[in-house]
């Protein structure tokens, strides 16, 4: 059903009237009335959809120290308490009657300020299912020890799923390297490509980090690329490049992914000591074919 302007559509439940909604949304049975012509107040039926007009103050007044909210869709009082930084017993405390399995769209409740977010000397990571203490060090390749030092509050046997844990920074051994910073949707191909290096030199210097499940925000050492001869894996053969190959636009490799219907990544991978830059004339490398 489509609500006017300044309200908003309502299924009526087992045991709704419309006094109850006044209250519950801080107007009046007469207003909701108003924008539903022809409802009848005595025979509301489960399954309904009636128009609340948006209440224009909040219930009550709420305790010093806390805040007016109106709850939207798809909130929960776990999710409000992370968001504003407090507990759902402390928002529950201060909204006494209160069902934290059945919010409506329009309450308005009361939310406890919560102190500011502590301060993290790396990034936050939003706890996700299945994650455990354990499985986010390794992801961020942080120790165990580390994590719970950065995170003194949290009960590492009872992590919530929305929860944000602080991912400390850690200083990654890298001498005579660069450190690079994962950004958004970046592969482990796009940094080879970056730094023209390949696969075996970016997995040597990060022996820990798992290169097909890159986080942003973590930090990778690159080396300095150095070629070494290995030999072709299954279902490849050696194919030396010739001046066929080189294209009047684009780079080798590409034109080489392209010519044996295949694709950069495959080609890095079938040649891990090689960077994109040494697909040169007169290399040397493998190919599909076999």
């Amino acid at each position: 059903r489509q609500c006017p302007t300044g309200s908003f559509p309502y299924t009526i439940k087992s045991g709704d009237t419309l006094y109850k909604l006044a209250i519950t949304y801080n107007t009046t049975v007469e207003a909701i009335m108003a924008i539903n012509p022809g409802i009848n107040p005595n025979n509301l039926q489960i399954g309904q959809v009636i128009c609340i007009p948006q209440g224009t103050t909040p219930p009550k007044q709420c305790p010093i120290g806390s805040f007016a909210y109106t709850i939207k869709s798809g909130d929960t009082l776990y999710n409000l308490a992370i968001t504003y930084n407090t507990t759902v017993e402390a928002i529950m405390a201060i909204n006494p009657g209160i069902n934290p399995n059945n919010l409506q769209i329009g309450q308005v409740i009361c939310i406890p300020m919560g102190s500011p977010v502590p301060p993290c000397n790396g990034v936050y990571y939003t706890v996700r299912p299945g994650d455990t203490l354990y499985s986010i060090a390794m992801m961020f390749n942080v120790s165990l020890q580390a994590l719970m030092a950065a995170n003194p509050g949290v009960d590492p046997n009872n992590l919530q799923v929305g929860q944000l844990i602080c991912v400390p920074k850690t200083e990654i051994p890298c001498p005579g390297g660069v450190i690079h910073t994962v950004t958004a949707g970046e592969t482990a191909v796009d940094i080879m490509l970056r730094y023209n290096i390949s696969l075996t030199t970016l997995a040597d210097a990060n022996p820990n980090v798992d290169l097909n499940n890159l986080r942003v925000g973590q930090e990778l050492c690159i080396m300095p690329h150095q070629e070494m001869g290995c030999p072709c894996p299954p279902k490849y053969k050696q194919y030396k490049i010739d001046q066929c190959d080189v294209p009047t636009t684009g780079s080798i490799i590409a034109a080489l992914a392209q010519k044996f219907n295949t694709t950069v990544a495959e080609l890095l991978i079938a040649n891990p000591t090689m960077s994109p830059g040494d697909f040169v004339v007169g290399k040397i490398i493998c190919v599909p074919g076999m």
